[in-house]
């Protein structure tokens, strides 16, 4: 029961930052910061690192569906269409450009001595976090237009590409079972979508998916749940696989939901932005290594300065010739912006003893002031123009990009 109440108090203060940091974006509107600023330092606070008032481990399995549904969403709002557009295939130059980038220079790092986990370092500063962002982009009404195809695509190559790098070279000990856990997912996925296509159009199953869906029953929502609880418990021991399933049974859930896709994507917002999402992310903050941070805070800014280099700055040229240089810059500042799968990246080089653990409390660091600063200063200079404004209320992301 001791152990029962400690959870509650831990879980009270995490919905107290949650429910708080709307409030405080509401009541203050010239703080102009994205919301998971506030829920992260909202956790650094409540968390072991200041008022202690939180235990980081009473709340892990929320945490992780949380997770979870940061990377279900973002694969549900990724429009598979974008990579047969030029969206999508700038978007994949962009990325490879920026793990190039990254091989060359944490190989000079890692032959100065300071990096000694070379992998998880470089594959960390080609990651974006579009499940952090699309809430943000959202908001500020920076997913349509011309630029939000663009910016969709990048952040979806900046997630989807490390994800699928760390299942094969880092997720799980034997090479092998991490390509055979990879290729089952991507079995799933077809077989999913097959089944959308069989099962769905006309049938009973629709019909009573369909009377379902809303009220008491909302089938339709107790289905993505466990298809998400599934993919977590048979993976619990494979983090990062349970990640890559979560994002692409997002890309699925979009065929499969159908005519119902709007209906459905709200009742995620719901589940997810209402209650599980800041649950992870105000435990982010918890799980921040404040002292070591400070005891090397060089550190933070020379990865901080990277992850702008390394996966933001290519944008500015392989965009040249279809966004302004506004847009452009907006792109590097998006694009460069990281969390979760650092996070990730960081316990996975911390666990094998391969990374220095003051360059896994500044990786994360840096990671956060990415989500700190950079989203916001994209935020700060959006400025409709002429024909951008028109590009707003008429058009989509998935409607605009190429």
């Amino acid at each position: 029961m001791e152990n029962v109440g400690e959870a509650l108090q831990s879980l009270l203060a995490v919905t107290l930052v949650a429910a708080v940091a709307p409030l405080l974006l509401g009541l203050l509107p010239r703080l102009r910061v994205p919301q998971v600023v506030l829920l992260l330092a909202g956790g650094i606070v409540v968390g072991p690192a200041v008022l202690g008032w939180a235990d980081p481990t009473a709340i892990e399995p929320l945490a992780d569906l949380g997770l979870g549904f940061v990377f279900l969403l973002a694969g549900y709002e990724i429009d598979q269409r974008l990579y047969r557009q030029d969206a999508g295939r700038r978007a994949l130059v962009a990325w490879f450009v920026s793990l190039l980038l990254a091989l060359g220079v944490i190989g000079l790092l890692a032959w100065a001595g300071l990096v000694r986990a070379f992998v998880p370092v470089a594959l960390a500063m080609t990651t974006t976090a579009l499940g952090t962002l699309v809430p943000i982009l959202r908001e500020n009404d920076m997913l349509r237009g011309r630029l939000g195809g663009y910016l969709m695509a990048g952040g979806a190559a900046g997630e989807l590409l490390p994800i699928l790098a760390i299942a094969v070279f880092l997720g799980i000990g034997n090479r092998f079972v991490a390509l055979l856990s990879l290729a089952a997912v991507v079995v799933l996925a077809v077989l999913l979508g097959v089944a959308a296509r069989v099962l769905r159009p006309g049938g009973r199953l629709d019909d009573i998916i369909s009377e379902r869906q809303h009220e008491t029953s909302q089938i339709t929502l107790r289905f993505t749940v466990l298809l998400l609880v599934l993919l977590l418990a048979v993976t619990e021991r494979f983090h990062l696989d349970a990640v890559l399933g979560a994002f692409v049974a997002g890309m699925v859930l979009r065929r499969w939901a159908g005519r119902n896709a709007r209906v459905l994507e709200e009742k995620l917002d719901v589940a997810g932005h209402g209650f599980l999402i800041p649950i992870f992310f105000v435990y982010s903050g918890m799980t921040i290594d404040v002292r070591a941070i400070a005891a090397a805070p060089l550190r933070l800014l020379l990865f901080f300065g990277l992850m702008i280099l390394i996966r933001g700055l290519p944008a500015l040229l392989v965009y040249l010739r279809v966004l302004s240089l506004r847009e452009r810059v907006q792109t590097v500042l998006v694009t460069a912006t990281a969390l979760p799968l650092v996070v990730a990246l960081t316990q996975i080089g911390l666990r094998n003893g391969t990374m220095l653990p003051e360059n896994g409390a500044a990786l994360v660091g840096a990671a956060v002031l990415t989500v700190l600063v950079l989203p916001t200063v994209a935020v700060a200079i959006t400025r409709p123009g002429p024909d951008t404004g028109r590009d707003v209320v008429a058009r989509r992301p998935d409607e605009v990009a190429g």
